[in-house]
């Protein structure tokens, strides 16, 4: 992308010898441009439905700006000055106002709120949206089984503006599951216009189109280009945002990603990497950055076929891992460590915590011979381009170390909106991959991902009945308030995912970016994408 199409329709600009130069603002030009957020990042949504198939994290952004949900979360001020989401607070988002008894929970809807078409919303189509998510399988039907809604007889359209959820059981994780991005409210009558026989839930129509009532509609949709979005001047659900116009451009390169930022082409710099992080804080850039709650960056391995089927081919990859170059060449340091404890046995329920594991190669070597693959093996090390800036030089560094040992590898580079496709089909070996739970629980985080109901985000496929027992058993007392049953089932499920190791913890990253001095209003939030609502651009 050259520099006359990146700042198409960002900038009034004329173009010489490759730089902007920037023609006189009328006051309507100045005040469009105070109006307008340009964000730039490295990869971008591959689907604008969150409840599609193989939807990607930047999909998360798109949804969460322009549907809305029945609640969403509070926000806080953090002890360095930041904003950040309160996982300990809901608050009202399209119902206003809601009942809890023993049974279930009643949510009463806002009387004036529509979708983008002008339809008023109503509690059909919470109904509706709600049944779509326990129905089209995959993550978003994982999702809401995290909060115990798994049936369409669970929810309730009482009269057009009253909304109920009937409980399946005590479950300390329906609340805050409610809040989350895959429950958005879809416009039930456009889906059903545009679904057929066999795709009634209109996932084709949804994937490009919008079907929403949130504060932000999309104008213009690019798959890996860009997204634009408009302003829902009609938007009831909360304080109308004073952005009425935001482009999001992909941009790959990490290097021109830093220029544009520190050229003042661009607003905000989304997910900027570790090294170019440090030095424009030192610039004194306007920089923000969060420990990703409940997330890690980690090593995935395929149990369900040679060789990673072997718990000791996995604890010898396990001490191949050059923990601390990753650490150095990866992040520079910008990151907490997952490894190194004093031994796989944990003392707390702190989640994410280090392993016991340590860069052994002899160890590493003595396990393989232990497994009988004294000799090595062949084995393709996969990664999503969407996140190069970090994943290709992990991959590189345990290439490296894993040819040491006598175990060579291909690095496969996957498109960033092909990932979770090819996460979904679980025929991948080996991963560089991040995860990150939306609700920071350790039990929240082992349900989707080491859990034997084998949700999308065990990508290794690891079924374990004793781990799914102690999985369980932390859902449940945490449910009941039982503190210390809750506190025995956590240290034990943490103890069995160090000791077995289908996924090898490297490190708790940050979340990263830079903007420029006249924004202000930035949020973290659990999905780890931006809410443009609170955003300001002076």
């Amino acid at each position: 992308m050259n520099r006359r199409e990146f700042l198409h329709s960002a900038t009034a600009a004329t173009v010489v010898g490759g730089f902007a130069a920037l023609a006189p603002l009328t006051h309507a030009q100045a005040q469009s441009k105070q109006e307008t957020l340009l964000i730039i990042s490295e990869g971008g949504p591959n689907n604008l439905d969150v409840q599609g198939v193989g939807t990607n994290r930047p999909g998360y952004e798109v949804s969460w700006n322009c549907y809305d949900r029945l609640m969403t979360y509070a926000t806080k001020t953090l002890p360095d000055g930041s904003t950040s989401y309160d996982q300990s607070k809901l608050a009202p988002e399209l119902a206003e106002t809601w009942e809890i008894d023993a049974t279930g929970v009643t949510f009463h809807l806002r009387k004036d709120a529509s979708f983008h078409d002008g339809t008023p919303v109503k509690a059909a189509d919470v109904k509706w949206s709600f049944d779509r998510a326990v129905s089209v399988g995959g993550f978003p039907t994982s999702q809401m089984a995290v909060g115990s809604m798994l049936k369409t007889d669970q929810f309730k359209a009482i009269d057009d503006y009253t909304f109920r959820i009937d409980f399946v059981k005590p479950d300390a994780l329906t609340m805050p599951d409610i809040a989350v991005v895959i429950p958005a409210i879809y416009n039930s009558a456009l889906v059903k216009k545009n679904a057929t026989e066999k795709d009634p839930w209109g996932m084709e129509f949804v994937k490009n189109n919008m079907a929403g009532g949130g504060a932000f509609k999309v104008e213009k949709y690019t798959p890996g280009t860009e997204v634009v979005y408009i302003r829902n001047d009609a938007w009831k659900c909360g304080p109308l945002p004073s952005l009425k116009r935001v482009i999001w451009r992909m941009v790959p390169s990490a290097g021109n990603r830093r220029a544009l930022i520190e050229r003042g082409d661009a607003d905000v710099s989304f997910e900027v990497p570790a090294k170019d992080y440090a030095e424009l804080k030192e610039k004194k850039f306007n920089v923000a950055a969060n420990p990703i709650s409940n997330g890690m960056y980690c090593i995935e391995l395929n149990v369900t076929k040679p060789p990673f089927d072997n718990v000791k081919v996995r604890q010898a990859v396990a001490y191949a891992v050059p923990y601390q170059k990753i650490m150095d060449a990866a992040f520079f340091g910008a990151a907490k460590p997952l490894y190194g404890a004093a031994s796989n046995k944990v003392s707390s329920t702190a989640w994410p915590c280090p392993t016991g594991y340590t860069t052994d190669l002899a160890k590493a070597k003595a396990l393989l011979a232990e497994a009988g693959m004294a000799d090595g093996f062949e084995t393709v090390i996969s990664l999503d381009i969407g996140q190069s800036t970090i994943s290709e030089p992990i991959a590189v560094l345990v290439q490296e170390n894993l040819a040491a040992i006598g175990i060579k590898t291909r690095i496969d580079k996957i498109p960033g909106s092909n990932w979770r496709g090819e996460m979904t089909k679980k025929t991948m070996p080996f991963m560089i991959n991040f995860f990150s739970g939306w609700l920071d629980y350790p039990e929240y985080f082992f349900f989707l991902t080491y859990h034997g109901q084998n949700a999308i985000f065990n990508t290794m496929s690891y079924q374990n009945p004793a781990l799914d027992k102690e999985i369980d058993a932390a859902r449940a007392s945490h449910a009941s308030g039982d503190k210390p049953a809750y506190e025995t089932a956590v240290k034990k499920m943490i103890d069995i995912a160090f000791d077995e190791v289908p996924r090898i913890p490297l490190v708790q990253p940050y979340l990263s970016l830079a903007m420029q001095k006249n924004i202000s209003g930035y949020t973290y939030w659990f999905h780890r994408q931006l809410d443009y609502r609170s955003i300001k651009k002076a």
